[in-house]
Order: structure tokens, then C-alpha cells, then sequence
């Protein structure tokens, strides 16, 4: 992965690896893109491995209902509080 660190970009343009300064800047772009997309892909991944992580729950949970019977298992689901999900933070529309 690309890194936009300041003191890199300096070291970079001042060691001539920028031609111009359109270059410089098609760079910062690229890996703000870059950046933005591993980010987006984590967030489906995280959100991927959450609703598994609930669709086993719910499927134990129907697994042990039928072996104990429906009314045994309500009252351990009363026991045991679920976890909440932490909500992921919605980015705005652009």
C-alpha cells in the first residue's frame, strides 16, 4: 500500500523521482484513491464477517431449540443477553 507521509513526498520530489509537479500530484491522487479502497473493501469484509457471525448464532440457536424443545429454549435466550453490533459510521454521499 501506498502511504501519503509529507516527509516522504519531500524526500521523493527533492531526490527527482517527480518529474513535475503533475506528477506529484497524479501520485497523491492515486494513493488517495488507493487508500480509500482498501478502506471500503475492510468495511465489506468487517460487515461480511459480522452477518455470519449472526447467521451461526441464529442457527445454534434453532439447533438448540429443537433439541430442547421450544419453551426450555426461550428461557435461556431470556438469560443470556445478545451482543449488539457497534455501528459502522455511514460516509456521506458524494
Amino acid at each position: 500500500s501506498t502511504s501519503i507521509c509529507t516527509y516522504d513526498l519531500y524526500m521523493k520530489s527533492k531526490g527527482n523521482v517527480f518529474k513535475n509537479k503533475r506528477v506529484l500530484m497524479e501520485f497523491i491522487h492515486k494513493a488517495k484513491a488507493e487508500k480509500a479502497r482498501e478502506k471500503l473493501v475492510n468495511d465489506q469484509i468487517e460487515a461480511r464477517r459480522l452477518k455470519n457471525k449472526t447467521l451461526k448464532e441464529k442457527k445454534a440457536q434453532r439447533a438448540e431449540e429443537r433439541r430442547t424443545g421450544p419453551e426450555e429454549a426461550a428461557s435461556t435466550v431470556e438469560e443470556k443477553k445478545p451482543v449488539e453490533a457497534k455501528k459502522t459510521k455511514k460516509s456521506k454521499p458524494s
